[in-house]
């Protein structure tokens, strides 16, 4: 079962804040709170699984990586007889 991504209301506000300073930077559009918001949830709920997806690829790739490194230090310490 996939849950949404969520964030608290504090996440919120801040992306809020975020979005809002870039659609002015960027595009000198004053975005309303509630359109950042919503857009902020689109964004989540669309597109949140693809981010989402490749932090774990690379967190994965990460993992396998360093437990590559504790089982050649494991090969190093057998002893021969």
């Amino acid at each position: 079962m996939t849950r949404p991504i969520t964030f608290s209301r504090e996440e919120i506000a801040a992306l809020t804040l975020r979005l809002q300073a870039w659609f002015r930077d960027e595009y000198e559009v004053e975005l309303g709170a509630l359109a950042a918001q919503m857009l902020i949830d689109f964004l989540a709920r669309e597109m949140g699984p693809a981010f989402y997806n490749r932090g774990l690829y690379d967190a994965q790739a990460v993992l396998a990586g360093r437990l590559d490194e504790i089982n050649e230090a494991i090969l190093s310490l057998e002893r021969r007889g």
